[in-house]
């Protein structure tokens, strides 16, 4: 019985499972929007919310709280100076998760887990006539 047990194993082990969410996260406040399966989103989703928190807060402590987390210390200083200032009016609920599907080669659900506010910017390439 796996009583009062909390979080998914994902068939990993403890430091495995750590160093992938440390990745997704980094990932996610880089790139702002990840692809991955519906299960590690909705493991990664609290631990990225409490880093755009940290990055609310903005105090040394904070930061230093962050970079002990996050892998980049790039990825750091946007968090705390462009993903700040989108989140400052908001108390909570900075991602979102959208189920996209089936993955062909062994049909696990897919998800993609983004910030809230993310727009994809699209080039359309311009034919002169």
């Amino acid at each position: 019985m796996r009583h009062k047990y909390s979080g998914r194993r994902l068939g990993r082990n403890s430091s495995h499972r750590i160093a992938m969410f440390r990745n997704m996260v980094t990932s996610l406040l880089q790139h702002e929007r990840i692809v991955t399966t519906t299960e590690k989103a909705k493991e990664a989703r609290p631990i990225a919310e409490k880093m755009i928190t940290l990055g609310k807060r903005g105090d040394l402590h904070a930061r230093r709280q962050a970079l002990s987390f996050i892998r980049s210390k790039d990825v750091v200083e946007k968090l705390f100076t462009e993903i700040k200032d989108k989140f400052d009016d908001r108390k909570g609920g900075y991602t979102r998760i959208i189920k996209t599907g089936v993955r062909k080669g062994d049909a696990a659900e897919m998800a993609i887990l983004e910030l809230v506010g993310y727009e994809e910017v699209i080039e359309v390439p311009v034919t002169e006539e």
